[in-house]
């Protein structure tokens, strides 16, 4: 069965929608949408630094992701307003990496494929690499889950009851940069960023609990990306764009939708 590249391509949308949607909870309540878009633009200073050091192409951006996420949460705070702070790095990432790639002697590579994914072209080493990616992130949303939902909430409350804020961060900066390292083959650098917020965002006004809103976005991500995949070979377009357009649908439709009482 994995010898159809259209069930790769389903099994990984699946997996990347499993890993982004709870994350993609927290990055909302925490109004960190522009921290997620600095680390997965920092994906492709990653793909560059392991093509020059000959690393796997996960490796590479899985280590520049967990630098710029801890790089800026060590510098958040230090007189510069966040804003600035994330759009300096966002943008200066993505411009180091485009000419880091170039710099390279010698290499040939698809940058498209690594801006807006190439989630056709898995393989089954690729998939077993998401689906890792994905149990990861998932059990540390779990096990983490009340701890990270106390430290959103209220950081003081959740010191005084013997949480520390600051490693929840962390725990927060770790599952981020597994989800942009799975997911860059899917929907590439670009995009990481918006399947991480659109699913969550579409799913907000549907639920009351936190648990029910991360069940909800895992949904609407699941149905993004088998529908965008679809929609994509339906119609030819670049399926990593496609499926990111289609969960935008959804969350307009949400947004239209009468509000639960």
């Amino acid at each position: 069965m994995l010898d159809d590249f259209m069930v790769r391509a389903a099994l990984a949308g699946l997996g990347v929608a499993l890993a982004a949607a709870p994350l993609g909870c927290f990055v909302i309540w925490r109004r960190m949408a522009y921290f997620s878009d600095a680390t997965s633009h920092a994906a492709i200073l990653g793909v560059a630094l392991a093509l020059s050091l000959e690393l796997p192409i996960t490796g590479g951006v899985l280590m520049m992701a967990m630098a710029m996420a801890l790089g800026l949460t060590v510098l958040a705070g230090r007189g510069v307003s966040s804003d600035s702070l994330l759009g300096v790095f966002a943008h200066a990432a993505l411009a180091l990496g485009l000419v880091a790639v170039s710099l390279v002697p010698g290499l040939r590579v698809d940058l498209m494929g690594y801006l807006v994914g190439d989630i056709l072209a898995v393989s089954k080493g690729g998939l077993a690499l998401i689906w890792g990616g994905a149990a990861v992130v998932t059990a540390l949303m779990v096990w983490r889950w009340s701890a990270l939902l106390s430290a959103t909430l209220s950081p003081d409350l959740a010191q005084a009851s013997g949480v520390n804020p600051r490693r929840e961060q962390l725990v927060l900066t770790l599952a981020l940069a597994v989800t942009v390292a799975v997911a860059i083959k899917v929907v590439g650098a670009l995009l990481i960023a918006a399947l991480l917020i659109i699913p969550a965002a579409a799913a907000r006004p549907l639920t009351r609990t936190p648990e029910a809103m991360a069940v909800v976005a895992m949904l609407i991500g699941g149905a993004s990306a088998l529908g965008g995949l679809l929609v994509s070979f339906a119609m030819d377009t670049p399926t990593g764009p496609t499926i990111v357009s289609l969960a935008a649908v959804v969350f307009c439709a949400t947004q239209v939708m009468p509000r639960r009482a």
